[in-house]
């Protein structure tokens, strides 16, 4: 089956439609007067950029495994750089740093790309957790020793470990499904970004309690209950190109959507802890690649291992 005829390609045909929705619906709301000023021109820039996401991801799935798992090593290359440049780093760090970037990055892609899942699950959160710190501790900087190793741990988890679980969903080989594993890494991204979108949209629109407002302002517990059920039903209605029932595509859907939400809103508390209101400026109107990932970095390795542990 041609690649443009697959189920992957119609979910991401959806996903220009629900851009469509999205676009046409932000000037409908502007026009209203519902949104105004540096909220309306963000919100465009939101949809803008995300035309621009989508276009490149679509291209990069026409490519094939090999071109998603590259993909998504140098979004965590470009993900890592912007969480190593919010961190107490000292010159002492920057050997454990250099292994990060150069050896152990390329390395947790390499054993995913070969389909090592046992290695590619225990490097990072074992080994690398063993095994770093000791480059770390032989150049004799103390001060703040726990607080520097942590981080650099903690990037490694969150930049690394967690974003190679999306092209780790390509290897799954799941008994009865007759598409390919493209369509539901196509599946997750679809449910999880258009909850972040329509959690924006339902907020703007209908909010009024702030869900958190010290960690970020602009969550809202009806933003996120809307987001999360349309969402919801968009995965359950996308339950026939994937392996489970409409029942149970809700309920993963709802799964992947609260913890795209926790991983979003985690990530917001680290950026209000080091005083940065984004990640970067790679993606404008969106900040940096973190700002893009963060609800997938803590939804990819749920929703593998509810494929892993109820599928396989």
């Amino acid at each position: 089956m041609s690649r443009f005829y697959s189920p992957s390609a119609f979910v991401f045909y959806g996903l220009f439609a629900f851009l469509i929705v999205a676009t046409l619906l932000a000037r409908w709301l502007i026009a209203r007067g519902k949104v105004r000023g540096d909220t309306a021109r963000n919100l465009m820039d939101r949809i803008w950029a995300w035309w621009v996401m989508i276009g490149l991801l679509a291209l990069i799935f026409t490519l094939g495994a090999t071109a998603i798992t590259v993909f998504f090593a140098l979004c965590s290359f470009a993900a890592l750089r912007e969480f190593a440049t919010v961190t107490h780093t000292r010159r002492a760090d920057h050997g454990a740093l250099a292994l990060a970037f150069y050896v152990i990055l390329p390395l947790q892609y390499l054993l995913v790309w070969l389909n090592l899942p046992i290695f590619a699950a225990l490097l990072i959160p074992v080994y690398c957790f063993l095994l770093l710190p000791v480059v770390t501790v032989f150049r004799g900087e103390v001060a703040g020793f726990l607080t520097r190793v942590s981080e650099t741990q903690w990037g490694l988890m969150v930049c690394v470990y967690c974003v190679s679980h999306i092209p780790a969903i390509l290897s799954l080989q799941i008994p009865g499904y007759r598409y390919s594993s493209f369509t539901l890494v196509a599946w997750l991204v679809l449910v999880v970004q258009a909850s972040d979108v329509l959690q924006y949209v339902w907020g703007k629109s209908i909010g009024r309690h702030l869900l958190a407002p010290r960690v970020s302002p602009s969550k809202t517990v009806e933003g996120l209950a809307g987001g999360m059920l349309s969402a919801s039903l968009l995965g359950m209605a996308l339950a026939p190109i994937t392996p489970f029932a409409w029942w149970q595509a809700g309920l993963v859907a709802l799964a992947v959507t609260a913890m795209g939400f926790l991983g979003g809103l985690i990530m917001s508390a680290i950026k209000r802890d080091r005083g940065v209101k984004d990640w970067g400026t790679l993606v404008q109107g969106h900040g940096g690649i973190l700002d893009r990932l963060d609800s997938l970095v803590f939804s990819a390795p749920v929703f593998l291992h509810i494929l892993a542990w109820g599928w396989l």
